[in-house]
């Protein structure tokens, strides 16, 4: 069964994923995200500082967004990611004790999976949905074959997503999409242009709202 937060992932269709954002201008990139119209943010665990800033998130977005953790890689970040108030979490890899205490704890997680071998794996972990990855090597042929024999779960696919090719994941597969610095260009956060970033969101968003 989908969760609340699933089903509207499955309509909002992409998640912002912050790498190395910096803590002075993680709230004002957070609030140009929204601004742009995408309510499902992670900032990934290899980020300095990055449980402070999920918990920073979580305490001025939690009525607006969805705050989770990315980059998950095993027990110690899941529990790290936790503590500090995730509400999803995401993997690159496939791990069975990630998801045992997701599931413990009630946080969805998504981990990555790449073979139809990981991502039948995963669904007989329990989870309700799976990032497949890296799709910028695998191409949208590779999901769309993936397709043929695993048709119902919903695909996070994440990897070279860029304005001129995101409708074609979609007819690929994906159920949604995972973007990092094409969505969110954190050289323009630095140099204050946060207008800018959520206007580049909403090219985005304008993208898949018809699909």
């Amino acid at each position: 069964m989908r969760s609340t937060m699933l089903e509207e992932l499955l309509s909002c269709k992409i998640i912002a994923i912050l790498r190395g954002v910096e803590p002075e201008y993680a709230l004002q990139v957070g609030q140009a995200i929204l601004d742009g119209g995408v309510k499902f943010m992670e900032i990934t665990m290899n980020t300095t500082g990055a449980e402070a800033m999920i918990a920073q998130w979580r305490a001025q977005f939690s009525e607006q967004a969805y705050v989770g953790a990315g980059t998950v890689i095993d027990l110690e970040h899941a529990k790290r990611a936790v503590a500090a108030g995730a509400q999803f979490m995401i993997s690159p890899n496939l791990d069975l004790q990630v998801i045992d205490y997701a599931k413990q704890q009630g946080v969805p997680i998504w981990p990555g999976v790449m073979t139809p071998t990981e991502i039948i794996a995963a669904m007989k972990a329990g989870v309700d949905a799976v990032k497949l990855f890296p799709m910028g090597t695998l191409g949208v042929n590779y999901l769309r074959e993936i397709r043929g024999p695993i048709a119902d779960l919903p695909i996070i696919a994440t990897g070279g997503v860029r304005l001129d090719n995101i409708n074609d994941y979609f007819e690929a597969g994906a159920n949604a999409v995972g973007m990092g610095s094409k969505l969110v260009d954190l050289q323009a956060a630095r140099e204050g242009k946060f207008q800018q970033i959520s206007e580049t969101i909403a090219q985005y968003v304008q993208a898949v709202s018809k699909l």
